[in-house]
C-alpha cells in the first residue's frame, strides 16, 4: 500500500461521522479495539500510532467510499465521499 500522510483526529471522528458509524462500526470495518479508536479520535493533530493501525483505518474508510483529503494550499485537511452518492 503507498504511503500516506498520517491523518488527524479530527479527519477520523469527521470521517466516521460522515459515514454515520459508531465507534463499534470503525473498530469492526478495521479489526482495531473500540478503544485505541476512540483514543486516537482524541488526538489533536496528527495521531500517533503505527502504521499498520493507520493503514487499518484509510482501509476501512476507503472501502466504505470516503477518503481522507491532506491539506493542501493554506487548506486544511479534510474528508469526503469518493463519489457524488454516498454509500447506502
Amino acid at each position: 500500500m503507498e504511503s500516506r500522510t498520517v491523518p488527524t483526529g479530527e479527519q477520523l471522528r469527521a470521517a466516521r461521522s460522515l459515514l454515520r458509524w459508531e465507534r463499534k462500526d470503525l473498530a469492526l470495518a478495521s479489526k482495531l479495539s473500540e478503544p485505541t479508536i476512540k483514543r486516537l479520535e482524541a488526538t489533536r493533530g496528527a495521531v500517533n500510532a503505527h502504521p499498520v493501525t493507520i493503514e487499518a483505518l484509510l482501509r476501512a474508510f476507503d472501502a466504505a467510499g470516503v477518503e481522507l483529503i491532506e491539506a493542501v494550499d493554506g487548506k486544511g485537511p479534510g474528508v469526503r465521499f469518493k463519489t457524488d452518492q454516498p454509500p447506502a
